[in-house]
């Protein structure tokens, strides 16, 4: 049995305290976790261990919280960012789950709010959104669900849209060659992509369609 003779708030991080048993500093715990011990009270190894294995579970969530207060994060992302902070593995499986739990760790709603940015701001195909799904580790039935009712042709005219003003001074061919580069490293095909560049030049420049040449596009 071991008396805590002082508890004392660590001074680089003030959201931690360092626990002094009979006289000597034994070891740090999140305010939290320390949050009902006092000056006097008396500890067994059972509870020091449990106060110890508590502090190291706090440690794990605040972190996944840390890193999900900044945006969404799919649960590989968490998990390679907890194994970077050293982490053992047991806790980090458990506090995936307790996060899974709260709702705050959901792949299956990370898939839809990605793929509703993306479209939103940098619009892109559906093969190169599920190229970056999987990357963070998202299942192909969640890449399915995310993606499968998007419209490949929409897509491409809402990204091309965005790259109209860079191309305003260009003549047909190098228009076309220009945002047809930019389509194809959004992961468009051939075929939305010949589509897209046509309806675009012809809204720019009040054309029709069976005004322009025949070509394929480069």
């Amino acid at each position: 049995m071991k008396k805590i003779t002082a508890i004392e708030v660590q001074k680089k991080d003030p959201k931690r305290v360092n626990i002094y048993l009979d006289g000597e500093f034994a070891f740090g715990l999140d305010r939290f976790v320390a949050a009902w011990l006092t000056v006097g009270q008396v500890l067994d190894e059972d509870k020091i261990n449990r106060l110890q294995s508590e502090d190291a579970e706090e440690k794990a969530t605040r972190q996944a919280m840390l890193l999900l207060g900044i945006r969404a994060r799919s649960e590989m992302e968490v998990r390679r960012n907890l194994e970077k902070h050293e982490i053992p593995e047991a806790l980090i499986e458990r506090t995936i789950e307790r996060l899974r739990k709260e709702r705050l760790l959901d792949d299956g709603q990370f898939a839809q709010a990605w793929v509703a940015n993306r479209s939103e701001f940098r619009p892109r195909s559906r093969r190169a959104l599920g190229v970056e799904l999987r990357r963070k580790g998202l299942t192909e039935a969640d890449i399915r669900s995310a993606t499968g009712e998007l419209d490949e042709k929409a897509l491409a005219y809402a990204a091309a849209q965005k790259r109209l003003r860079r191309l305003d001074d260009m003549e047909w061919h190098d228009f076309r060659k220009k945002l047809s580069d930019f389509l194809a490293r959004r992961g468009f095909e051939y075929e939305v992509i010949s589509l897209t560049v046509k309806r675009l030049w012809a809204e720019r420049d009040g054309k029709q369609h069976k005004n322009l040449d025949d070509e394929e596009i480069p």
